[in-house]
């Protein structure tokens, strides 16, 4: 095998959140436009391995939780375990690793384990010196670069050409047509439009204050607009207390789908008004409006929609970008008042032509 492109056994490693790999799939796409018969498996976390059925150009999927991407120490010592993934990875024979990762992670570490479950191609985009854990080392991206052309920084270096750089999602059919029933569940007019809120987020530094998320929702719905406010599991008091806070128009939904399901939410909403996390990448994937009520934690320029209709509203802050999971000191960067807010998000309806609903119950 002479280069990448020659490469038929593809290991694409992303060990961060689901919003992270939706984000790949313009470079995926792109190594599978130009290799089809190349095979991609995605190595990423149980979170990150979640978005996999929306990337039809993933032929399969290994799930780990490495310990180079523990926050904290939560995962015990033990060596024996890291030493199972070299093992998987060598048994599964791969030709090349593609290693993404964002501006403030080395690829050196995943890069050496490659290295030892004898992976003879390995890339990534570097800052430091890594000796020759990698094959393929990138340098000079800067950190403001958007994540998703940061990941097509590396492919294009490779020599796979980029015919589209937008995000791009494909929703099984068995998700568009659990729609009516989580909207009728939720107590909303299967057929009618609405606004999806998310206002949660992985870190607590991102998630939009309930005060601000109730106040936008209770506005729209005193507009007309029906409001789903959704959210995983581990956010349903989050959820439970946006939606006591906005009145009866503003209905909740917590866990009850899957990812593509929930995609398929994000679909045929009207508009989504969420923070800088998974909903706003799928959103700018199906081209659905969004309202982005932006924390300080990240730079605006690595992660905003680029495809779609959106509003970004933050308030400058000294410490952004500060890139903190908890934030020490209120969110200063999302005292947004919720009229200013709901005003935004009214605009974004009528420049993308809804009028104000009559269908919800």
């Amino acid at each position: 095998m002479s280069g990448w492109r020659e490469a038929r056994n593809i290991a694409a490693l992303r060990l961060d959140n689901a919003g992270d790999v939706i984000m790949l799939g313009p470079a995926l796409r792109a190594v599978k436009e130009t290799s089809p018969a190349a095979r991609i498996t995605l190595i990423a976390s149980r979170a990150g391995a979640s978005a996999a059925p929306l990337l039809p150009w993933v032929d399969d999927v290994i799930v780990w939780r490495p310990v180079w991407q523990d926050v904290g120490g939560q995962i015990p010592f033990d060596p024996a375990r890291e030493q199972r993934l070299i093992a998987a990875l060598a048994a599964r024979r791969f030709d090349a690793a593609l290693i993404f990762t964002s501006f403030s992670q080395t690829p050196h570490v995943p890069g050496y384990v490659c290295y030892l479950a004898g992976i003879p191609l390995r890339a990534g985009e570097s800052k430091e010196f890594g000796g020759s854990t990698l094959t393929t080392e990138l340098r000079g991206a800067p950190d403001e670069l958007h994540q998703v052309e940061r990941n097509l920084r590396l492919v294009e270096h490779l020599g796979f050409p980029v015919r589209d750089r937008r995000l791009a999602v494909a929703l099984p059919a068995a998700a568009r047509a659990a729609v009516p029933r989580l909207l009728a569940a939720a107590g909303l007019a299967p057929g009618a439009p609405f606004v999806l809120l998310h206002p949660g987020a992985s870190a607590q530094a991102r998630r939009v204050p309930a005060e601000l998320a109730a106040g936008v929702a209770r506005l729209l719905a005193e507009a007309g607009w029906p409001v789903l406010v959704t959210g995983q599991p581990r956010e349903a008091a989050l959820v439970a207390a946006v939606a006591a806070g906005a009145g009866p128009r503003v209905r909740p939904l917590v866990g009850r789908t899957t990812l593509p399901a929930f995609a398929a939410l994000v679909e045929r909403a009207a508009l989504v008004v969420c923070g800088n996390t998974l909903p706003l990448h799928l959103a700018d994937a199906l081209r659905t409006p969004v309202l982005a009520l932006y924390a300080g934690t990240d730079a605006d320029e690595q992660w905003r929609p680029r495809a779609t209709r959106f509003r970004l509203l933050r308030r400058p802050t000294a410490c952004h970008p500060c890139y903190c999971f908890d934030c020490p000191i209120g969110q200063p960067c999302l005292a947004i008042p919720p009229a200013e807010a709901a005003a935004a998000a009214l605009d974004l309806l009528v420049g993308a032509g809804a009028g104000v609903p009559g269908g919800g119950r």
